[in-house]
C-alpha cells in the first residue's frame, strides 16, 4: 500500500484558501507611482477638450475604439475595466487596474491618468503608450473613456 502524508490532506486545502483569497481581495488605491516633480506635472495636465468626466460622446466613443483596439488596454485591464483581460493573471505581483473601483477614480485626477498612460507605471507592466503608440490626444480621448467605468461619477 502507498505512503500517504495526512498532513497533504489538511495543507492543499488551506494553500488553495490562501491563494483564493489573495487573488479575490479587492484592489484599492495604491500610492502615487511618480516622483513629487512629476506628480505637480502630472496634475497640470489638462485635456484638450475640457472636462474629462464630462466629455462629449464623440469623445467617448474615440476612447472605447481605441482602449479595445490600438491602445490595447482591455488586454490587461479587460473589456470591462476590472482588470480582468486575458494578460492579467500574468501580472503579479501588481495586476491590472480595476477601472471600476470608484474609490480608485475619486482618488485620481485626470492628469494623473493621463501621465499613466504617457510615462508608464514603474515597477508594473504598464507601458508608456505616448508617443509610440498613441498621440496625446488619444490619449485622452482614453482617460475619458476610463472615467466611464465608475458608475459613481461626480
Amino acid at each position: 500500500m502507498p505512503y500517504r502524508n495526512p498532513l497533504g490532506y489538511v495543507m492543499l486545502p488551506a494553500m488553495m484558501a490562501v491563494v483564493t483569497t489573495a487573488a479575490c481581495a479587492p484592489r484599492q488605491p495604491t500610492k502615487d507611482q511618480a516622483s513629487p516633480s512629476a506628480m505637480k506635472k502630472a496634475l497640470s495636465y489638462k485635456a484638450p477638450f475640457g472636462e474629462v468626466r464630462t466629455a462629449p460622446p464623440e469623445i467617448v466613443a474615440a476612447g472605447k475604439a481605441l482602449y479595445e483596439g490600438k491602445g490595447r488596454c482591455s488586454f490587461c485591464h479587460g473589456i470591462s475595466g476590472k482588470g480582468d483581460g486575458r494578460a492579467a493573471h500574468m501580472q503579479v505581483p501588481h495586476p491590472p487596474r480595476d477601472f471600476t473601483n470608484c474609490a480608485f477614480q475619486k482618488e485620481r485626477e485626470d492628469g494623473e491618468l493621463f501621465w499613466t498612460i504617457k510615462y508608464g507605471n514603474p515597477g508594473t507592466a504598464m507601458q508608456p503608450l505616448i508617443p509610440g503608440v498613441l498621440s496625446e490626444a488619444e490619449g485622452w480621448e482614453v482617460v475619458a473613456y476610463v472615467r466611464t467605468f465608475c458608475a459613481e461619477q461626480s
